[in-house]
């Protein structure tokens, strides 16, 4: 019931919701278009089908890089990984341009080819934040989608009502609560506040649009407050997801399980995998 806008990093409530007219800021959410150029897509897209891709759930196909692990029992190994695929290089080396990117390093990818004929969808689901960092990094590929964000927290978000300056753009939430002036039936003008309201996190739902060829990081909030999916409504042609993962606090410098951490991101870093 409400979509998040990139220029102004607000989630607005959808016209013909009941949050029409209302808004909150939706932190922890990086979209850059254009990514890669149509050339380069098509390019990733041929080598990627050069190699098998195994079922995985809820109708999708998969190509795996990366550990072997086990989360359940919060174990890992190197197992038969031989790194991220060669073409993944060049990739990596542009994300270096993203602000929120800065330092990021990739030790597993995951590539997610989508169907509208097998249904293919992910539920709301959380990433793993044992062993994986805190930015998850999607490049999706050949059709548009959308990222859909839900929250089961007890929380309350705050909503504020939007208004639309002369030059179209929405007024930041700063300016919501600030008194205006209210005309009175054309009469006397009268100073009004624009309450903000409180509603359950529970009730309210986020849609993120992705462009053909746009690359999305979620972190903050974005990645440990709200769940995402993609729904089977939202896969109209065959879409591929690329995603990158960092490595979290446990196995990077200073953690437990630092010396096994170095270890896999040489191996990732080296560029020469086949899916695992």
């Amino acid at each position: 019931n409400f979509t998040y806008c990139p220029a102004t990093g607000l989630a607005k409530g959808n016209e013909h919701s009941e949050f029409a007219g209302w808004a909150f800021p939706f932190p922890g959410v990086f979209l850059t278009e254009e990514f890669v150029s149509k050339d380069e897509e098509s390019e990733i897209v041929e080598l990627m089908d050069q190699d098998d891709w195994k079922p995985s759930q809820s109708g999708r196909k998969k190509q795996d890089y990366g550990p072997k692990v086990n989360f359940k029992k919060q174990r890992m190994k190197a197992g038969s990984f031989t790194g991220l695929p060669s073409f993944s290089k060049k990739i990596v080396a542009q994300m270096k341009a993203c602000s929120v990117l800065g330092g990021f390093l990739p030790v597993e990818q995951c590539n997610l080819d989508y169907m509208p004929e097998r249904g293919s969808a992910i539920d709301p689901h959380f990433d793993d934040w044992w062993l994986w960092g805190e930015r998850l990094v999607s490049l999706n590929l050949l059709s548009k989608t959308v990222l859909s964000m839900s929250c089961d927290s007890e929380d309350k978000i705050q909503l504020f009502p939007t208004f639309i300056k002369e030059n179209g753009e929405l007024s930041p939430p700063g300016a919501f609560t600030q008194t205006s002036a209210c005309k009175n039936s054309g009469k006397e003008e009268i100073s009004c506040v624009l309450s903000p309201r409180l509603v359950p996190s529970r009730e309210v739902t986020v849609a993120i649009p992705l462009p053909r060829r746009s690359l999305v990081v979620l972190y903050g909030d974005a990645r440990y407050k709200w769940k995402h999916a993609i729904y089977r409504k939202h896969i109209e042609h065959r879409r591929i997801c690329v995603t990158f993962r960092e490595l979290s606090a446990e196995f990077s410098a200073g953690g437990r399980h630092e010396e096994l951490g170095k270890e896999l991101l040489e191996i990732a870093l080296s560029f020469q995998g086949r899916p695992v």
